[in-house]
């Protein structure tokens, strides 16, 4: 996969809400990225932003990151997708907390949404049997919290199960001093969960070690060497406050800084 190069998207916070993601979208595909991706929160209805977004927009990739069936389940899901075109959008969905049954879960899942819809279905995915399931009863996965090394093995991994398949990274991205401290705290809070506490024992790093930009590197350096690896990153936007000025500043940086 050496001469590998994926696209660049961004993520945003459901929490954010419809209105301000309307807004933010027509800038993120203004200034070239892939897709937008919404996260799907108790608070949060990454459906309902998406179709603000994609009202004020007419390429961009339109993904939510990810939909839990444990809470939304995937004929809620379906009933919930209009106003987004099919075509343009990548609906991720992960099995949430449950802790029981949650393979059967997703593959179900799955099944009542291609029952539903022709959108392309992604997976966000742990361990290496949800992975598998990501990427034969899917169309691609939604990994999260991994170093460069760690996405480039999985992905090699998954592309040789199905060679076709999508394997999209969130990475989170701070570009200010001031959203450092928002940082550690998202980070601190992912290494609390059991799931990730265990995967990142299992892998051997923390969750710092994954977030962008690098410690001693630019953020193109960062880019590049994990879209050397994987189809996708996912810039999942980390501000010093939830005001529209800072997302859109951080949209035109990440931009000035990859151009």
């Amino acid at each position: 996969m050496s001469a590998h190069r994926g696209v660049v998207s961004i993520g945003l916070a459901g929490g954010l809400g419809p209105e301000a993601i309307g807004r933010l979208a027509p800038a993120i595909e203004r200034a070239g990225f892939h897709a937008l991706w919404v996260n799907d929160t108790p608070g949060g209805d990454s459906l309902a932003a998406l179709a603000a977004a994609a009202a004020v927009t007419e390429r961009l990739t339109l993904a939510t990151g990810v939909i839990p069936l444990d809470r939304r389940p995937a004929a809620e899901i379906a009933r919930a997708l209009r106003g987004i075109p099919e075509a343009r959008l990548l609906l991720g969905i992960g099995s949430g907390g449950a802790r029981h049954g949650a393979l059967d879960l997703m593959r179900e899942g799955i099944r009542t949404l291609r029952d539903h819809t022709a959108a392309r279905i992604v997976v966000g995915a742990l361990g290496p049997r949800m992975r598998r399931i990501a990427v034969e009863d899917g169309d691609g996965i939604l990994l999260n919290w991994l170093t460069p090394d760690a996405a480039r093995d999985q992905s090699v991994e998954l592309h040789g199960i199905a060679p076709r398949t999508h394997v999209a990274l969130y990475a989170r991205t701070a570009l200010d001093a001031g959203a450092r401290g928002r940082l550690e705290i998202e980070a601190s809070r992912y290494g609390e969960v059991p799931s990730y506490a265990a995967n990142f024992a299992r892998l051997g790093f923390g969750p710092l070690d994954t977030v962008l930009p690098p410690s001693g590197a630019t953020l193109r350096d960062g880019v590049e060497t994990y879209t050397a690896g994987v189809d996708e990153l996912v810039l999942r936007a980390i501000t010093a406050s939830d005001d529209l000025e800072a997302y859109e500043g951080f949209i035109s940086e990440v931009a000035a800084q990859l151009a």
